[in-house]
């Protein structure tokens, strides 16, 4: 049975679980998370060119694990965005307050731990003693800040709502020696301050002083001031007579000797140490029994201590995002936040923050979700021609946006996005008995059935993991799903451009390609990395497999199969056209006979999102 009742259920830091107000955050699950390379890249699970390790500029360990929990949540409601924003702002437009809370700050112990180990009674003294260090350093600190004058804002707000620290510390600069504390890890009260450890202090040192007589005693008696108290092992204040002493009493028991000295025990002196070793077995006791009260004292404010912990952290973060906004580079701008019936999602210049330190001359994109626009677009184009990067730097810039920090473009306005769903990538789960395949359908599934209107999904190549027909069946079936029924911002990047034609007329699906120049007689492509309208004139695998060094005859064979491979496709395309059947998709004859088959379908159902899109296509058609 795990033994928690003491050390957490006593420690009353508990918060409600309301669904309703855990919807205001943007969701992020784990998944994307590791694909977005979030807190672990990609190539060894560690954090370099990860966004957290670009964002976190935070100077205290609470500090930072308050920024994690940000960036796991990022906000959703766009009037405490601004908020943040705005404390941004006023940082880095004015930064004394951000100088001075850095540089008192630097060097602060992970107080949110410590306190609860207070609490817990498992906390070393040296550490207790950092612990009050930590927090007279804030309490001076946030008198610093407000002679300084902080505005009506958030960080105002953070800084007057400071519990006043400065009576509950007072005590405990007189309450102990903190140097004693710190060399020898025991609490030693000073004089007054606990009756009963002054008293067993007294009554040692009160035998001590007879064990120093006694000594001086017998130095006269023998005539010799070379006798010592020697300690050996468990046995203390052994009497050592050098050798040359004569005339040593019959009642004394000799204990060990050298070749220069003997040592002794007499009944009076094993009195003295019995005395002692008695009083130090006390006073050890209530040692413990004053460290115990201490810490006891000490956690009576423990709401207080957690409160002061939790408000800097959130100085910290704040301060930390402003220190990022502004490392972030040229182009950057703050996000604007528009309240809308339908969702939109625009970036001018975007980059990818993660890759502006590694790569010089990166290409800026523009990114325009729905809004006047269609809310998803078909992203095609070659291998390598950067279509992940496009989907992960948007998923970035959005998470940034709500966060509270800068986005690295021109320009940003968008609505809040209600959660971030991600299908990139092609593995398998080994341990989980899973294909590639399964798992790829496991996590479309996930999508379909919690992505909202408000929600951004990006979907890389859906349908690889299988053959080619049934690959195209699931990705154009998925598409439809998430363009026309769930109205989701996002991308579907795919090397099935027959999609593109499919889905010509869709309203809310908009053909986008990555700009490329082929060389055909050398079989090279040049990748421009540029976003921009229309369908990829093809994957060109083949002279992907060129530049990586496919040998020639390979190569050659391969590019026979494929024009047999494809003009055998345009061949049943075409006849399928002739039939009359791609006038419309297959999506919309499935639409189409639902509709047909439920007379309530219409006035009844809660997805008047896709009869709405399916009559503009057919006025599109």
């Amino acid at each position: 049975m795990l033994k928690i009742e003491r050390d957490l259920i006593t420690i009353g830091n508990f918060t409600w679980y309301d669904p309703i107000r855990k919807a205001s955050s943007l969701v992020l699950d784990g998944q994307t998370l590791i694909n977005l390379e979030v807190f672990a890249n990609s190539y060894d699970g560690g954090q370099d060119g990860t966004l957290f390790q670009l964002l976190n500029r935070c100077i205290t360990p609470f500090g930072k694990r308050m920024f994690k929990q940000w960036v796991c949540h990022p906000l959703m409601d766009s009037k405490k965005i601004n908020a943040r924003l705005d404390a941004v702002d006023a940082l880095n437009a004015d930064s004394s307050i951000r100088d001075q809370f850095s540089s008192q700050l630097t060097k602060m112990p992970d107080l949110e731990r410590l306190i609860s180990r207070v609490h817990a009674g498992t906390c070393k003294c040296q550490d207790f003693v950092r612990v009050l260090e930590g927090f007279e350093q804030i309490d001076y600190t946030m008198s610093l800040l407000k002679q300084t004058g902080s505005g009506d804002g958030v960080i105002g707000h953070l800084i007057s709502s400071m519990p006043d620290m400065d009576g509950l510390l007072q005590y405990w600069k007189t309450a102990f020696d903190r140097v004693k504390a710190k060399d020898s890890g025991i609490f030693v009260p000073k004089a007054g301050v606990e009756e009963d450890f002054d008293a067993s202090t007294q009554r040692i040192e009160e035998i001590e002083a007879k064990l120093d007589q006694l000594l001086k005693r017998v130095r006269r008696e023998l005539n010799s001031s070379a006798i010592i108290y020697r300690d050996n092992g468990k046995e203390i204040y052994q009497l050592e007579v050098p050798v040359k002493v004569r005339n040593i009493p019959k009642s004394w028991d000799q204990m060990s000797a050298t070749k220069q000295a003997k040592r002794y025990y007499f009944p009076e002196l094993r009195g003295l140490i019995r005395k002692l070793q008695e009083a130090q077995e006390t006073h050890n006791q209530i040692v413990k029994e004053v460290t115990s009260r201490f810490y006891a004292r000490f956690d009576e404010n423990y709401q207080t201590w957690l409160a002061a912990v939790k408000i800097t952290a959130q100085l910290d973060c704040l301060i930390g995002l402003a220190k990022a906004s502004t490392a972030i580079g040229y182009p950057s701008c703050r996000p604007v936040f528009v309240d809308s019936d339908r969702s939109v999602l625009e970036f001018q210049e975007l980059r990818h923050p993660c890759m502006l330190a590694t790569v010089g001359d990166f290409i800026p994109n523009d990114v325009k979700l729905g809004g006047n626009t269609a809310s998803i677009n078909l992203l095609t184009g070659a291998n390598a021609a950067g279509k992940s990067t496009v989907l992960r730097m948007t998923c970035t810039a959005v998470i940034m946006a709500q966060i509270g920090c800068y986005v690295p473009c021109a320009s940003a306005r968008l609505t809040p996005v209600d959660r971030i769903m991600s299908r990139l990538g092609a593995n398998d789960n080994i341990f989980g008995a899973q294909s590639t395949f399964f798992v790829e359908l496991s996590e479309t599934k996930k999508i379909l059935s919690e992505a909202t209107s408000r929600s951004l999904v990006i979907l890389d190549e859906l349908g690889r993991g299988t053959s080619s027909y049934d690959g195209v069946a699931v990705a154009q079936a998925v598409l439809h799903h998430v363009a026309t029924h769930i109205g989701a911002l996002g991308f579907f990047a795919t090397h099935y451009h027959s999609l593109a034609a499919e889905f010509e007329g869709h309203p809310e699906i908009s053909p986008r390609r990555m700009r490329i120049h082929v060389d055909e007689e050398d079989r090279r492509v040049t990748f421009l990395y540029k976003l921009e309208d229309g369908v990829a004139e093809g994957s060109f695998g083949m002279h992907c497999a060129s530049m990586c060094g496919i040998p020639t005859k390979v190569i050659e064979t391969a590019e026979v199969a494929a024009k047999e491979w494809e003009h055998t496709s345009r061949l049943k395309e075409s006849v399928e056209r002739k039939k009359g059947s791609g006038l419309v998709g297959l999506g919309w004859w499935s639409d189409i006979a639902w509709i047909l088959k439920d007379d309530d379908f219409v006035r009844d159902s809660a997805d008047g999102k896709g009869m709405e899109v399916l009559l503009k296509a057919i006025e599109n058609m």
